[in-house]
């Protein structure tokens, strides 16, 4: 106990604990350690030699008989009209022992061990030494009567609660009844009420408190405390005391029941978040229910009155298979009430956890639901036929885990049910009028194009640059038009690759009638189409002939490098998904360049809805991936697209292609070309730093790009800055 360690034991004890100078907080502290010890030696005395040391140093002075028997204490109550007379008798083996004004004194307090007459007592029922230490010199203690009722409910109840009492003036009844179980809750606001319950309220925490109620007369005990057992009544100018019997194994396994629920109340109460408490409250419920417990919600510390429904909600999903897409059935229940499924659907949608019941409580949804059902809930359209939802049956593996994780029930075919991870892939013969061979990876690719194409969805085939994607998309052009399908099919692209696209069907699908929808004074009459297989356009055709081309029904739409599209609000990307198609591929090489959005625009477009709204997409995936690095929503988003996008890498499936060769040529600025380019170099270099002088670092960002972007043409050639220019450029003469 000493802070100290250098003082020596005489020190300590004449500087430090001197009772008269000494620090009060560590006396009390070595008086509390010293009664714990004292309280493991008595019992240890049973049996043995004791001995009072004397005052002259003689160890053995006289010697203690150690009763082995436990001696009983009486506290008595004596009521009359001023005051109350209270006052302890002792027995020892039924004889009463006469221990007041004899020089007893009190060895140990926690419990009671007594020397009286050079014999060693010690007490049934554990009896506190501070009970017995005022009568060892009075004869009683005077309760006045002012202080009474005060007294009598908080000393007088917990002296018939832990001990034998006699009472006069008052009445001790013992009674029996039948214990309830009671589990209320509170809620605790830590900021000022929302003024609506669907406001989301994060602060908000409930405490949990446990109480046995017995009988009709409100005799509650809280928590789980044998020696609480006493209720106080006041009637009129009389007491009366109910010394009720508890049913100790009752209390003790509801503690149980509410601990394997994972609920700990030994301490007697339990804070939780809000959505926490509920959360727990409705997975635990019908336990509760059957374990005979009553949930109660008291009066909040807001004083709002607010009352929250505390019954047993259900959300059951049904989902059945049509033709293109599944149909969602849902009953959604709050005790007795139906609530819709549009207004559930919406409130998680919205992240919003409470809404008001017909009959005024609020219902809080549970939080599993917001995990569990959110994504459905997020891809589910409304049907306007039927008044209904449906789900697009690219979202099979969704319902698949709905279904093996018990969140739903699925009706489909057999077919369907066969597609587990849609790696069912059969091989599919290439078509007759097929020039050429395919490499096996090509042939897997074929075969997966041709395997979406039966089950009506979309595809990104994201093979490296060289791996062939164009003979793959061929092949499959191909495949169509043998089938006997009479709509074209559109190809947009870079116009870059116009040439080349158009060179490559030549070669390997010679068959297929290929027009080139491009240039200035191209026929804007898409019933010219009908004479074709495969529209070959660009981008930039598209976008401003967007108005013609969307009315036409294709086969096919097929973007090439789709990263074009990336960017959502782009108008190529507004463009595109409007158009009418059967099917839609998306090619690239980079599927993903600068963030997850650019995920989002190219499989909305091949399989609109699969990746939910842009909202939604936003906070459930880009943010958490991009701003928290969230492996579950990580796997989460590939496991929805993996079904749809094919990605090889030419080290995983071309070895026996040479690696690339890259040549490095480097070029002289011409001499009137460089004169220039120095120019401008100086002026900007001067530009830039007077403007980072007068207005920082931070506000010249604009002022560097355009500096570095004008030397860059410049040093292509300087006509891309200036018309009149008319010398040569070095990197043009060398191209």
């Amino acid at each position: 106990f000493s802070t100290n360690k250098k003082k020596n034991i005489v020190d300590f004890f004449l500087k430090v604990y001197a009772p008269q100078k000494g620090d009060k907080t560590l006396q009390e502290a070595i008086a509390a350690h010293i009664e714990s010890v004292k309280t493991e030696i008595m019992p240890l005395l049973l049996e043995k030699q004791l001995f009072i040391m004397g005052s002259d140093g003689n160890p053995a002075w006289q010697k203690v008989e150690v009763l082995p028997e436990k001696a009983t204490v009486l506290f008595h109550f004596m009521r009359n009209e001023d005051n109350t007379h209270y006052f302890p008798t002792i027995k020892y083996n039924g004889t009463k022992v006469d221990f007041q004004y004899k020089n007893a004194f009190l060895i140990c307090d926690e419990p009671a061990w007594m020397i009286l007459n050079n014999q060693l007592y010690h007490f049934a029922k554990d009896v506190d030494g501070k009970k017995l230490r005022p009568f060892l010199n009075k004869r009683f203690i005077v309760i006045p009567k002012n202080i009474e009722e005060d007294y009598y409910r908080k000393f007088v109840t917990s002296i018939i609660t832990l001990f034998d009492v006699y009472a006069k003036g008052f009445e001790i009844r013992s009674e029996s009844h039948r214990c309830i179980p009671q589990l209320s809750l509170v809620e605790h606001r830590a900021k000022a009420l929302a003024s609506e319950p669907n406001e989301r309220d994060d602060d908000s925490h409930v405490s949990f408190h446990l109480s046995f109620q017995y009988g009709t007369n409100n005799f509650k005990f809280e928590g789980f405390d044998a020696k609480a057992n006493v209720s106080m009544e006041k009637k009129d100018n009389d007491y009366v005391f109910h010394k009720v019997k508890r049913d100790l194994l009752l209390e003790k396994e509801t503690l149980d029941l509410l601990q394997e629920l994972g609920l700990n109340l030994s301490q007697g109460s339990k804070i939780l978040e809000k959505h926490e408490a509920f959360s727990w409250l409705q997975t635990s419920y019908e336990a509760l229910t059957n374990g005979g417990i009553t949930i109660v919600q008291e009066q909040s510390e807001a004083g709002d009155g607010k009352r929250y429904f505390l019954g047993y909600s259900t959300i059951e999903v049904r989902i059945s298979e049509g033709n293109d897409w599944f149909d969602i059935h849902t009953l959604v229940k709050f005790g007795e009430f139906e609530i819709p499924f549009i207004q559930l659907r919406n409130l998680i949608l919205q992240k919003k956890k409470e809404f008001v019941l017909p009959n005024g409580e609020i219902a809080v949804i549970p939080e599993s639901w917001f995990t569990q059902y959110s994504e459905l809930f997020a891809f589910i359209e409304h049907n306007s036929e039927q008044e209904g939802f449906i789900l697009k049956k690219y979202h099979l593996s969704l319902v698949q885990e709905l279904e093996k994780d018990s969140l739903a029930t699925a009706t489909m075919s057999r077919k369907l049910k066969q597609l587990q991870g849609f790696e069912a892939i059969q091989d599919y013969p290439l078509p007759a009028e097929f020039v050429g061979t395919l490499r096996p990876y090509q042939k897997a690719g074929y075969n997966w194009m041709r395997f979406l194409n039966d089950y009506h969805f979309g595809g990104c085939l994201a093979d490296d640059m060289g791996l062939g994607k164009t003979v793959q998309t061929l092949a499959l052009l191909l495949s169509q038009k043998e089938q006997g399908n009479q709509y074209p099919s559109l190809l947009i692209m870079p116009t870059s690759l116009l040439y080349n696209w158009e060179m490559e069907a030549k070669k390997f699908a010679p068959s297929l009638r290929i027009l080139v929808y491009a240039g200035t004074y191209r026929d804007k009459n898409s019933e010219l189409f009908n004479n074709y297989d495969v529209i070959l356009s660009s981008y930039g055709i598209v976008r401003i002939d967007i108005d013609l081309l969307k009315n036409y029904r294709f086969n096919y739409v097929i973007l090439d490098e789709s990263q074009a599209i990336k960017n959502p609000n782009s108008s190529i990307a507004k463009a595109v998904m409007q158009f009418n198609s059967r099917r839609r591929l998306v090619l690239t090489g980079t599927p993903l360049e600068n963030s997850t959005l650019d995920l989002w625009s190219q499989m909305t477009f091949i399989n609109p809805g699969l990746l939910g709204s842009l909202h939604f997409f936003r906070n459930e995936f880009q943010l958490p991936i991009e701003k928290k690095n969230d492996e579950s929503k990580i796997k989460r988003l590939f496991s929805i697209i993996k079904p749809f996008m094919l990605r090889r890498h030419k080290s995983q499936v071309a070895t026996e292609l040479p690696p690339k060769i890259e040549s490095v040529y480097y070029t002289q600025l011409s001499e009137q070309q460089e004169k220039i380019y120095e120019e401008a170099k100086s002026y900007y270099r001067n530009l830039i730093l007077k403007q980072i002088d007068n207005e920082g670092m931070a506000k010249s960002h604009l002022m560097v790009l355009q500096g570095l972007s004008k030397l860059r043409m410049l040093a292509n050639h300087p006509r891309m800055n200036d018309e009149m220019y008319e010398g040569d450029s070095g990197k043009f003469n060398d191209v």
